[in-house]
């Protein structure tokens, strides 16, 4: 299991940074290699992504979800990925955005790409991506502020 852990603060308020964090579909504008996400329900996600030649294709549920503080979710599989996203208002127009997911390579270049460290490089390079994407907008594309309960030690990370 591998471990990628980043964060970067973004000059807009903690709403509008979570609310469009929300916004599951438009991940593809600042997510390097991900090419689609298709929002189920209020909890479940489809996802393609297509990472160093592989195309894969996997369903998410947000397992907790606490407006302006956080997103977990995991894969519905149970081995492929589970993550969370924190937001921690620095001032009335700064907001920390830490995103922390565990995940199984299973390919070679997924092996490889994580013993290199490659995918550290790129979350932090897709939060700035979201930073550049937020920041220049300056308001939200969308909401949905909703609550879902952790559903126990499987929804944690």
């Amino acid at each position: 299991m591998e471990t990628v852990e980043a964060s970067i603060d973004v000059a807009v308020p903690v709403s509008t940074a979570y609310n469009q964090w929300t916004q599951f579909e438009s991940f593809p504008e600042f997510m390097s290699g991900v090419e689609s996400v298709t929002q189920l329900t209020d909890t479940t996600n489809h996802w393609v992504t297509k990472i160093g030649g592989v195309k894969r294709e996997f369903d998410t549920e947000i397992v907790e979800q606490r407006p302006d503080e956080r997103i977990a979710w995991r894969s519905v599989d149970g081995k492929s990925h589970a993550g969370v996203v924190t937001f921690m208002p620095l001032d009335a127009n700064r907001t920390r955005v830490s995103v922390r997911f565990d995940w199984d390579p299973e390919t070679f270049v997924e092996k490889a790409g994580a013993a290199l460290n490659i995918d550290d490089l790129k979350v932090k390079q897709d939060l700035r991506k979201f930073k550049e994407f937020i920041e220049s907008r300056g308001a939200e594309t969308g909401a949905w502020r909703g609550e879902v309960e952790d559903s126990g030690p499987t929804g944690q990370i």
